[in-house]
């Protein structure tokens, strides 16, 4: 959430005011007690379990802040027993409340269930989704209402992916002669570009003819590239099958570079390629080329038209001049880069790093004392390599006790607050969410403040991620106490700074992020490894929810970090690259560029999360560090040389002081985290569930 974000309803614009307005109220509502809590956790319990049995246990809680989400969980239970007049009932009582918003949603996905149109569109409001979209569209065709294109279809038309309610209604659609051959080749057109071949096949049929075979085949090249681009040999050359074909192509190259290449000396002299869809597989093929640090990859990628060039193969050009330590190449290639690309922080570091290898000294001292400034990996190892302090330049926020007061009036918010103090993040950050809506800046920093303080820390995290608010340390960057990872990391025998960093880039304090692989907690661990884990270390283990206890989660993930420190012969940034992409990952890269600097080793590494992440936890340690200590164990001594492990910070350790230098810029935007979840806001890159 950007502090620049505009007033987009007017209850958002009017945020202050009524705040303003409900100021008396808020400065006389008592914060709620442990009791009301306990009280509501039992309730809510019961609530979800359906019926009427949690009323006698809410009994006082009426004017407790999340008293609607009881009869809304057990309504929700209850799903398939109730009526309408029940849920209208509840709507009326909580309009615009999340749990009403929801309790209609899943009623009106009963309805179509039921197959009861009639109440189905009696209470359907648009704008709830494809799936009751579809469902909507379901219940004018019984209705005997036909459809009409523009009207009903086109918005879902336009979607490369949908879910299977709409089945009904596309055959419906086809039935009506609808589907033309035109609109079925632009949504077949927008799947290829989306990667669904699923949405083609179950709309290829409808075509005439060899134009179904057609189609086919472009969902073939999508789902098993390698069989398709063999098959290829033997199709006609028509314009669609010359499509199927690149886009074969183009997805081998990302799989095997080698196999692609070979394919494509075959494929050139049976089909007539256009110039584009050449260029395209030819630019597959050299960047993939140089994902795998194949010889003649950096050749490959100078030689690609300039048409055909983007930032991707720029930079993977310097990779693999970087890969063979070729520093004219490295240059050359950082030059090719337009000016934006250029001011990277991590090509400025390589150009200075190229500059000083070709004995251009005073330049590279010029690039480096500007990158020098900058809190980032290559800011830090610019400031190394000069031997000045870190550029970091804190601000503090400051209190407004009467603005506080009012914003504790917004019921959404208070409501946020408390589902977080019962221990229901995820519904906490919706209510957060629709609070904050249209907020003015510094109503974002108040509220920020105040979910800090009630240790609600992935509030900053999130909130505060570009411009200035990057200074906020002391808020993006907690000191979580409580949940005791100093001491485990001590225990486990490694670095706290190091395992407050890992925590940081795994799950932005999130204690429920839960992954795609099923990664869980604050240190993103599988169940399967926090079993063995717990095994090895003797520690009592409970099951795969237990992870989202952030104690429990550190206990295992502290020991977990130690495994794999031991591993890679204490280095804490191999240790951190293989607790993202998995230790045989890292065994690979070691064998085939395993003498090169640790700079330079990140700077290959294949995979982009695996890249940033090394980059984002080593620089997260320094700070970490110094917001423990007031200055931070420089981050040259932490990139150890690949062999040699980094020694536990000690009373005669190098310590490297902090200052803010007289003319900053913010820092650049945060990368996303590297942990996010299906329950999990914005942003995040997906996590590897390796761990």
């Amino acid at each position: 959430m950007s502090l620049s974000v505009a007033p987009r309803r007017l209850a958002g614009r009017l945020f202050i005011v009524m705040a303003g307005l409900a100021l008396a109220f808020a400065a006389s509502a008592a914060e709620p007690t442990a009791a009301q809590r306990a009280a509501f956790k039992q309730a809510y319990a019961a609530a979800q379990q359906g019926g009427d049995g949690w009323r006698a246990q809410a009994n006082g809680l009426q004017d407790y802040p999340l008293y609607p989400y009881l009869e809304a969980a057990a309504l929700t239970h209850d799903i398939r027993q109730i009526d309408r007049p029940q849920v209208e009932d509840y709507l009326k009582r909580n309009p615009g409340l999340i749990p009403a918003t929801d309790l209609r949603r899943d009623f009106l996905a009963e309805l179509a269930r039921r197959q009861d149109w009639d109440n189905f569109l009696a209470m359907y409001q648009p704008g709830q989704g494809d799936t009751l979209a579809c469902s909507a569209l379901q219940a004018q065709l019984s209705k005997g209402t036909p459809l009409d294109f523009d009207r009903d279809l086109a918005a879902l038309w336009a979607k490369p992916k949908l879910p299977s309610t709409c089945d009904p209604v596309l055959s419906a659609a086809h039935d009506q002669g609808l589907l033309t051959p035109q609109r079925l080749w632009d949504r077949i057109d927008r799947a290829a570009d989306a990667g669904q071949p699923g949405s083609i096949n179950a709309i290829a049929g409808w075509l005439p003819g060899e134009d179904a075979e057609s189609a086919r085949r472009i969902a073939s090249a999508l789902s098993d590239p390698a069989a398709a681009s063999v098959a290829a040999n033997q199709w006609p050359d028509t314009p669609r099958n010359r499509q199927a074909a690149t886009l074969a192509l183009e997805r081998l190259a990302r799989r095997q570079s080698v196999t692609a290449d070979i394919a494509w000396q075959k494929l050139q002299g049976h089909f007539a390629f256009s110039p584009e869809q050449r260029n395209r597989v030819e630019y597959a093929i050299a960047l993939f080329h140089a994902t795998d640090y194949d010889q003649g990859a950096l050749a490959r990628l100078a030689a690609l038209p300039a048409a055909s060039q983007t930032d991707t193969s720029r930079e993977w050009r310097v990779r693999a001049a970087l890969a063979q330590q070729d520093w004219r190449a490295v240059l050359a290639a950082i030059d090719a880069m337009p000016a934006a690309q250029q001011r990277d922080g991590e090509w400025r570091w390589f150009r200075a790093r190229a500059l000083t290898e070709l004995g251009r000294q005073s330049e590279a001292q010029q690039v480096l004392t500007s990158l020098a400034t900058e809190p980032t990996f290559h800011g830090f190892l610019a400031a190394d390599r000069l031997d000045a302090p870190y550029g970091i330049c804190p601000n503090t926020l400051n209190g407004d006790e009467q603005r506080e007061q009012a914003l504790l009036a917004n019921r959404a918010l208070l409501r946020a607050f408390e589902l977080y103090a019962v221990g229901l993040p995820r519904q906490a950050r919706r209510e957060w969410t629709q609070a904050m809506d249209g907020a003015d800046a510094q109503t974002l920093r108040l509220a920020v403040d105040l979910a800090t303080r009630r240790g609600w820390y992935d509030r900053a995290v999130f909130t505060f991620n570009t411009g200035d608010a990057l200074r906020y340390y002391e808020h993006r960057f907690p000191l979580a106490s409580q949940d005791g990872l100093v001491p485990q990391a001590q225990e486990a025998g490694i670095d706290p700074s190091w395992a407050y960093a890992i925590l940081r880039a795994e799950s932005a304090w999130m204690s429920d992020a839960r992954s795609g692989a099923d990664a869980r907690g604050l240190m993103q661990l599988l169940p399967s490894t926090a079993a063995l884990v717990a095994k090895r270390n003797g520690i009592s283990w409970g099951g795969g929810d237990t992870l989202f206890d952030p104690v429990t989660n550190i206990i295992l993930g502290t020991r977990y970090l130690a495994q794999m420190a031991e591993r890679f012969s204490g280095s804490i940034w191999l240790a951190s690259a293989a607790y993202n992409a998995g230790p045989g990952k890292v065994d690979q890269w070691l064998e085939a560029r395993g003498t090169l600097p640790a700079d330079i080793f990140v700077a290959t590494i294949p995979y982009k999360e695996t890249r940033e992440y090394v980059a984002r936890v080593m620089s997260f340690a320094v700070i970490y560090d110094w917001r423990q200590h007031g200055n931070a164990v420089p981050l040259s001594q932490r990139l150890t040389p690949i062999g040699q492990g980094f020694s536990l910070p000690d009373a005669r350790s190098q310590r490297k002081l902090v200052a803010c230098p007289a003319v900053t810029t913010p820092a650049p935007a945060e990368a996303s985290s590297a942990a996010p979840a299906s329950n999990m806001a914005p942003p995040s890159a997906a996590s590897s569930g390796t761990h």
